[in-house]
């Protein structure tokens, strides 16, 4: 096992009602800033939850934070902040309202000329305006982690931010709230918490066996709910389960004391930026081909993972590291999702050397657990998923 540094002091509301008490652990007499999308919260009732939780605040409202969180719609949010004094902002939404929630805490404390910098520099933040969240949207882990994806509507750059002073003070989990999720966004959450794991999960063997335990202890579980959930969002059980499994696939825990990849992701992001397409449905783009391509660097976490996740048991050792990327192929095709860039894009050609030539334009010459997928690598995986 490797060596390592954990935190992670947000806490966590979990289970009906919750929302009522988050005035709880908002600092009393705070002016707060409610930070939404585009209004589903008000047809599903979560607003008004949320505004009687907070009554006896001070409340103004932000709406309007896009799918993908862009800068120059979050400024409009800082300036609002830092000239109304805003002293605490809570995030009700999914993983984008969540991570732009979190870039205009820092931002609106920055005293640099361009907020950017708080992004493009990739410095640690350590600090912000406090903020909670009350999860509506089960995918990233964003709830309970300190990192968040960024996109620059001018330049489609798609970039990660993160530091210690971007943890939530408390994020609100009611699995009630599951119900109103359209399938395709309950698709997608299955979709990019599993592929959170397997980012922590399918590297190499360094001797962390709780951590494996535990990675492979998600995995299960989210097969396991996936048809349920996908065909009966108001089952509560399947839903606690699943709300806890992406937030658990992101929280820093499986990471801990083991080397992680994040390849597919960074790929995926690229994807997304080029052609707006869902953040999931890039990565179950990416993945197959992705893996396929690095079955030799990860041939024994491939075996680990069909014998115990699948069950896989017989074949060779290479015939059951394949098995296993078959059955992530099939488990995403099974969700509705295809894992060709074909099936969603028209044209596509110069997709790979473009996004090659991006990496090699920030200096990423070498992606991965040993940094061995180069420029030239990534541009024969995405030609492969095509």
């Amino acid at each position: 096992m490797q060596n390592f540094d954990f935190i992670n002091p947000t806490m966590i509301k979990f289970g009906k009602d919750q929302i009522g008490t988050m005035n709880q652990v908002i600092p009393q007499g705070a002016k707060v800033m409610v930070l939404y999308g585009g209004g589903s919260i008000k047809r599903t009732g979560i607003y008004d939850q949320v505004m009687a939780a907070l009554k006896g605040f001070e409340v103004i409202e932000f709406s309007g934070i896009p799918s993908n969180p862009e800068f120059e719609v979050l400024m409009d949010a800082v300036k609002i902040v830092q000239s109304d004094n805003v002293q605490f902002l809570l995030a009700v939404g999914g993983g984008s309202v969540i991570d732009g929630t979190k870039f205009i805490s820092a931002a609106s404390l920055y005293e640099g000329d361009d907020p950017w910098d708080l992004i493009v520099k990739q410095e640690p933040i350590m600090q912000g305006v406090p903020f909670g969240t009350v999860l509506t949207l089960p995918a990233t882990g964003s709830e309970m982690n300190y990192a968040a994806v960024i996109t620059k509507g001018e330049t489609s750059e798609k970039l990660l931010m993160q530091g210690l002073g971007l943890f939530p003070k408390f994020s609100v989990l009611d699995p009630s709230v599951v119900s109103t999720v359209p399938k395709r966004q309950l698709v997608n959450g299955l979709i990019d918490s599993f592929s959170h794991v397997l980012e922590q999960y399918l590297t190499y063997p360094v001797g962390a066996m709780l951590q494996d335990r535990y990675a492979e202890s998600v995995l299960k579980t989210l097969i396991e709910v996936a048809p349920v959930i996908v065909n009966d969002p108001s089952n509560y059980e399947a839903a606690a389960n699943y709300m806890w499994c992406c937030t658990n696939a992101l929280n820093g825990m499986l990471q801990n004391g083991v080397p992680v990849d994040w390849g597919v992701h960074m790929i995926g992001h690229e994807l997304t930026a080029l052609y707006h397409t869902d953040h999931a449905i890039t990565l179950a783009i990416v993945s197959p081909s992705y893996y396929r391509h690095m079955v030799d660097a990860k041939e024994d976490k491939l075996i680990q993972f069909a014998e115990r996740v699948v069950g896989i048991t017989e074949g060779t050792k290479r015939e059951k590291a394949l098995a296993a990327i078959d059955f992530i192929e099939d488990y995403f095709n099974r969700l509705g999702v295809e894992c060709k860039l074909s099936n969603y894009v028209e044209n596509y050609d110069g997709c790979a050397q473009a996004i090659a030539k991006t990496f090699e334009d920030r200096g990423w010459f070498g992606l991965g657990e040993k940094q061995s997928v180069t420029p030239k690598l990534v541009t024969q995986i995405v030609e492969a998923a095509y």
